[in-house]
């Protein structure tokens, strides 16, 4: 892995945030089961690619359509 590229576990978190989720806790439970972290620290590093233009470069779809999201509810508070 060079410093341009994401670490499989960055990878792995864009990878499982692009995933329709069933229902409610199904998302928190394949965070502790895949990735083996638990939700607060998922969503930490999740807001840290949001930023990161690697992230975009991998997944600009997601990376796109997460920080739209996430600057909507900013703007809600």
């Amino acid at each position: 892995m060079t410093e341009h590229e994401l670490s499989e576990r960055d990878r792995a978190v864009l990878a499982l945030e692009r995933r329709d989720w069933p229902g409610p806790g199904a998302k928190e439970r394949a965070v502790r089961e895949e990735l083996g972290m638990v939700p607060v620290r998922y969503y930490q590093l999740l807001n840290a690619l949001l930023d990161d233009p690697r992230a975009l470069a991998h997944d600009p779809i997601t990376v796109n359509r997460l920080r739209r999201v996430r600057d909507s509810r900013r703007e809600e508070r």
